[in-house]
């Protein structure tokens, strides 16, 4: 059963309320209730609980969540796909193939990934859902005893896509074709065809249709390197910025409180969010650089602006912060290109609280 734009808001405006307000048997009650009524598990999934819990997200992101209420609502979001996936009226004998879903090294948003293994199993397939962060050597592993048709990896975090590229490598060295998906590729799959991926995805209904239609098993060629699909990176600033970025962010917090004497006053706690954000802003410069991107930073920083006004933090501090860095790293065309147009950027934007890039769950 389809329901009504009505009825569907109606049920998700329940859920909302139940999981922010830690009741989880009344967040199981409305899914069961709703299959009770002929949902079908599917649409549940996708149409009912994914855009609740992207709304958890985006509600941490205009600062109206605390970081305690984001994690406990996604809690109970997992305990309740748990609940649906054992099911017994819900179960599906598998009969179209085995596919492995697995997040990427150092991503640690399973959601969307657990959402594809589960209309995968419900529609047919078998499925070997990894979960959260599967280094590539032991999702390589798995793939040599385990008979999988294809792989699902999933990625919200940009700064996760170095590890994917190096697990799409991997796993078409071994003839295992791949489909991504998530946010980290971008909304067009931009980076999925940058990184060489058999597939992309734009959601599970999508990826599921791929799968079924069969994701052409990659061409072998053992000696591809990562180097093969971004030549830039010959020119070695990636390595060089990303292997000094705890100095980098050491240098320009030094460096900040005589740009913004604001931080003089500024408590222990607000200087480790300080050296956060720092970190982020470096990390999200470093992966630009892998990329050859001068969206991908840029977007961030517009985004830390708009998450900074949310939170009443000054905005300011980040031009001083941008400068430092284009000082710090002026040897370094490639970054200071990229430098340059997040100042750029960051100079045209209005400050207006939104979602985190590359995050929708």
């Amino acid at each position: 059963m389809t329901p009504t734009t009505a009825v569907a808001q109606g049920l998700r405006d329940q859920l909302w309320a139940a999981v922010t307000t830690r009741d989880e048997y009344r967040a199981a009650d409305i899914v069961f209730t709703a299959l009770d009524d002929g949902l079908d598990a599917e649409t549940a999934l996708l149409d009912l609980i994914a855009p609740v819990q992207a709304k958890v997200g985006a509600e941490w992101a205009a600062n109206r969540l605390s970081v305690a209420q984001e994690h406990a609502a996604s809690a109970i979001t997992e305990r309740v796909i748990a609940a649906l996936a054992h099911h017994p009226a819900h179960r599906t004998p598998p009969s179209l193939g085995h596919i492995t879903v697995a997040c990427v090294e150092q991503e640690w948003h399973s959601l969307p990934a657990r959402l594809l293994a589960e209309v995968l199993t419900l529609r047919g397939w078998q499925v070997d859902f990894l979960g959260a962060q599967v280094p590539t050597p032991h999702l390589i592993a798995h793939l040599h005893t385990s008979g999988t048709d294809a792989v699902a990896l999933s990625s919200s975090l940009p700064t996760r896509l170095p590890a994917a590229h190096a697990a799409i490598t991997a796993c078409q060295a071994i003839g295992v074709p791949v489909l991504v998906g998530g946010a980290a590729f971008g909304h067009d799959g931009r980076y999925a065809r940058l990184l060489g991926a058999d597939a992309w995805a734009p959601d599970a209904r999508a990826a599921a249709r791929l799968l079924a239609d069969g994701v052409p098993a990659p061409t072998l060629d053992r000696g591809h390197q990562q180097i093969d699909d971004l030549p830039h990176l010959t020119d070695q600033e990636y390595t060089l910025v990303g292997r000094s970025q705890p100095q980098l962010v050491k240098t320009v917090l030094t460096r900040l409180e005589e740009h913004f004497p604001a931080m003089s006053a500024y408590t222990a706690h607000q200087r480790e969010r300080t050296a956060e954000d720092l970190a982020h802003i470096v990390e999200f410069l470093t992966v630009a650089l892998y990329l050859d991107d001068d969206d991908l930073f840029t977007t961030f920083i517009t985004w830390t602006a708009r998450i900074l006004t949310a939170r009443h933090v000054p905005t300011r501090s980040l031009h001083p912060a941008l400068d430092i860095l284009a000082t710090e790293l002026n040897d370094f065309p490639r970054t200071t290109r990229l430098l340059d147009q997040a100042r750029f950027a960051l100079d045209r934007a209005t400050p207006t609280a939104g979602s985190r890039p590359g995050v929708t769950a």
